[in-house]
């Protein structure tokens, strides 16, 4: 999961990846340590087409402001350039992994 740092970076990414999912935390944030590896391991076994990166709105706040995060953690994913899922604060990855199954497979034909 790469590290994002700058607007320019997670604009370029959601315009060049068909799949995108976002995942904005912070260093204090133990959900968002907590559920990190678990998401990496079920987008690897699930959607591995899906480009995964990470935002910590602690050290880039003008990141996550400018794409209205103000909770932490917070879950967005993009097919297409378009925001298909938002997700705040306390949300289920197994609901996540459900929500995706249809738009990944409209998008990869799985």
């Amino acid at each position: 999961m790469q590290t994002l740092e700058t607007l320019a970076q997670l604009d370029e990414l959601k315009q060049s990846e068909e799949a995108l999912l976002v995942l904005f935390g912070g260093r204090e944030c133990n959900v968002c340590h907590a559920i990190k590896p678990k998401l990496i391991e079920l987008m690897a076994e699930h959607y591995p087409k899906i480009t995964l990166v990470y935002v910590d709105c602690h050290e880039t706040t003008e990141l996550c402001s400018q794409n209205g995060v103000f909770t932490l953690p917070t879950l967005q994913v993009f097919f297409g350039g378009q925001r298909f899922i938002e997700e705040v604060r306390s949300f289920s990855l197994q609901k996540v992994v459900q929500d995706l199954a249809r738009p990944y497979s409209m998008m990869f034909g799985r």
